[in-house]
């Protein structure tokens, strides 16, 4: 017996193969950019711990509101990569830059946090806020773009809230790992 999947399966079935390839690479895109930014693969693994934040959040918010989960959803999960990297690279770079000045590691996060969580919460917020009118479903063809404003609302909301506590944890526990290495080849 062979069972051979054809129409509305077989498409979906496509769709779901290339978004997989798309994800990847996009997610590979954006370490390899980040390596080349900060000239170092730690700070780059930090961002890159905070894109399934985003993703979990996405999928949780599109199974609240029972939207579709197609091609459309899927473009906004690509877009929602980019946006949840803004905010897990504005914490690590001005961690970064404290650290630069002459500040501890645990005193550079803890000042890093609250200085950065502004400009975070306003960009986060105007963003959800201009997809409000999607996601709801006003105008004309609202339905087709609505799970992709959906997918993006919610997976910043979540992003937002776990990156503030997740990528600070991640840094310093990364960083912890560098000394070991330099002091074991010197």
């Amino acid at each position: 017996v062979t069972l051979n999947l054809g129409g509305d399966s077989q498409t979906s079935s496509e769709i779901f193969g290339s978004f997989g390839k798309t994800l990847g690479l996009s997610a590979l895109a954006i370490v390899v950019v980040l390596v080349l930014l900060f000239r170092s693969l730690i700070d780059p693994i930090v961002v890159a711990l905070s894109l399934p934040l985003a993703l979990v959040g996405a999928m949780l918010a599109l199974l609240m509101t029972q939207s579709d989960f197609g091609m459309i959803s899927l473009i906004g999960f690509v877009f929602l990569l980019g946006l949840t990297n803004k905010n897990a690279i504005l914490i690590v770079d001005y961690i970064n830059q404290l650290r630069q000045e002459g500040l501890e590691r645990s005193e550079a996060i803890l000042k890093a946090g609250p200085i950065r969580l502004r400009p975070i919460m306003m960009t986060t917020v105007s963003t959800i806020l201009g997809m409000a009118p999607i996601a709801l479903g006003l105008g004309a063809g609202s339905e087709l773009r609505s799970p992709m404003a959906v997918a993006i609302a919610g997976g910043l909301i979540t992003s937002t809230l776990l990156s503030l506590v997740v990528v600070p944890v991640v840094y310093t526990i990364l960083d912890d790992l560098k000394p070991k290495r330099r002091n074991s080849l010197t």
